[in-house]
């Protein structure tokens, strides 16, 4: 048991199966967040409860909601079964398609390079007014110089003078980037600053960043074991797409269709139609 309402026990697998039809960025979001997760399950707690309320009523038999059930049920029912004639057999794809998928698509496989970097942040928002910006870029400066002296540690000056509070707390440390992440000033900055060294103060929009590279990562492909499932996955859903297709033309040639084009134009209702022509 996940929960009770009320009178009523509601099982984990019943939430479960109600997470399942998120879209999977949003499943990806709750299983990051239990905060998230745990509003997500309150949510559909609270729609049990009204679930529990309009049957009580028999509010499923009124005409405008059985119309609707109708539909939705229809509409499953016929996505279902789409699916299943659409499945691709079980062995698909074959080994010898995978590979080939593999070498076809390598150019998009490419990891760029990579970057661990520790940062400090001055914050200088460009419309904060010119005095503040003045002031932003001494202490920035300041922290430069500082940062220049023998035996400066990096992570210490971080902790005492970057505005980025969070990063500040690790020593500046803002952990691994993509070169295709970085924005094109500190890209250029960084691509030419050896490992362990500090750029200078480079201005941004909201203010002044001095970064230091930590370690590198050279661009690479992934190998096809890498991305083996995912590289299944999408030629399987390729393949289903296209037997769809193939069904639903096969479908239609087996049961042509004749529209009365004059009775079309009345199928929307009159507001809707006016509205379309303003």
């Amino acid at each position: 048991m996940l929960a009770r309402i009320s009178d009523t026990d509601v099982k984990t697998e019943d939430i479960r199966a109600a997470l399942e039809t998120l879209d999977p960025r949003e499943q990806a979001a709750l299983a990051r967040d239990p905060n998230l997760l745990s509003q997500a399950v309150r949510s559909l707690l609270a729609r049990q409860i009204v679930l529990k309320e309009a049957l009580s009523k028999k509010w499923d038999q009124q005409p405008a909601a059985a119309a609707a059930l109708q539909r939705s049920r229809d509409n499953a029912l016929v996505e279902s079964y789409l699916q299943s004639v659409s499945q691709p057999p079980e062995g698909f794809p074959s080994e010898a398609e995978l590979s080939a998928f593999y070498e076809a698509n390598k150019a998009q496989l490419l990891v760029p390079s990579q970057y661990r970097i520790a940062q400090i942040f001055i914050a200088a928002p460009k419309d904060a007014g010119a005095d503040k910006a003045e002031k932003a870029k001494i202490r920035s400066e300041a922290v430069r110089k500082q940062l220049a002296q023998a035996g400066a540690d990096f992570g210490a000056v971080a902790r005492e003078q970057s505005d980025e509070k969070v990063s500040a707390e690790r020593g500046g440390e803002a952990g691994w980037v993509l070169e295709t992440q970085l924005r094109p000033e500190l890209r250029d900055a960084i691509k030419t600053l050896p490992v362990n060294t500090v750029s200078d103060a480079i201005r941004l929009d909201d203010g002044w960043h001095i970064v230091k590279v930590l370690e590198t990562k050279e661009p690479h492909t992934l190998k096809l074991d890498e991305v083996r499932g995912q590289l299944a996955q999408q030629l399987r859903n390729e393949r289903a797409r296209a037997n769809r297709q193939a069904y639903l033309t096969k479908l239609l040639e087996q049961n042509p269709m004749v529209i009365n084009e004059l009775a079309l134009s009345q199928v929307l209702p009159p507001a809707t139609a006016a509205a379309s022509v303003r």
